[in-house]
């Protein structure tokens, strides 16, 4: 039987040494491809035609839409590495969900007000107290909560255990949020994107710029996400430098 080999193509994912030389490249590279593709989104959002029912206001929906998919998807990779970090004590895991709780708020953030503009002109009022939005604020309750958490408690590893299991109890709104126009009776339009029925996709001329912008928000996440981490772990690696001066 042959030896083990030591560098499991997955190991940048726990060794934060891997990880470090993997995101030195791979996050310039996501930040590149975000704002070319974001550039491209935004030529063919403004050369899309208008609406026959909404007019120019259909154009919110390539900024709304796709923050609203990423605040759910952050969400997701927040519980992910929560779960990982709570179960097996990976510390860049860890790191990983603190970097990306403040992104993921900023996109909820970002779906609720783009969600408002585009709202008032189509309900008649800024906000409705309906099944999609108010699940959507709750998520955004769940990052807020998130963060308070890490940083109202001064021992890093209860604020770490704490907020871990926060963020799992908040994995349980994703559905809810996912599902709720199907559930309950929503003013909020159901799936017309690349998961829409039979019948309910957007037409070439609108699918289009929303895939574009959807790539565009994504490489962003990356980008910004592992910026973030890498920030992250330098710190830590400077404090624990700090006190192993210290005690020296």
């Amino acid at each position: 039987m042959g030896a083990r080999d030591p560098h499991h193509p997955l190991d940048f994912l726990t060794n934060p040494e891997r990880f470090m030389a993997f995101s030195r490249w791979a996050a310039p590279m996501f930040g590149v491809v975000a704002a070319v593709l974001a550039a491209i989104g935004l030529v063919l959002t403004f050369i899309a035609p208008e609406d026959y029912q909404q007019g120019d206001t259909v154009r919110m929906m390539f900024i709304h839409v796709p923050a609203a998919s990423l605040s759910l998807f952050v969400y997701l990779c927040l519980g992910t590495a929560s779960f990982l970090a709570l179960v097996f004590r990976h510390a860049l895991a860890d790191a990983a969900a603190v970097a990306c709780a403040p992104l993921g708020a900023a996109f909820t953030a970002l779906a609720l007000a783009t969600g408002s503009l585009w709202g008032k002109p189509m309900w008649g009022t800024w906000w409705v107290w309906d099944a999609r939005l108010t699940s959507v604020l709750v998520l955004l309750l769940f990052y807020l909560g998130y963060l308070a958490l890490r940083s109202a408690l001064e021992d890093e590893q209860k604020a770490a255990r704490a907020a871990a299991i926060l963020a799992l109890v908040g994995l349980i709104n994703l559905p809810i949020v996912k599902f709720s126009v199907e559930w309950w009776n929503s003013l909020h339009q159901g799936s017309s994107t690349l998961f829409a029925k039979p019948g309910n996709g957007l037409p070439a001329v609108y699918a289009w710029p929303m895939l574009v912008m959807s790539l565009a928000y994504l490489s962003a996440f990356g980008s910004l996400w592992l910026v973030r981490i890498r920030a992250l772990v330098w710190r830590r690696k400077a404090r624990a430098l700090a006190l192993q001066q210290a005690e020296n």
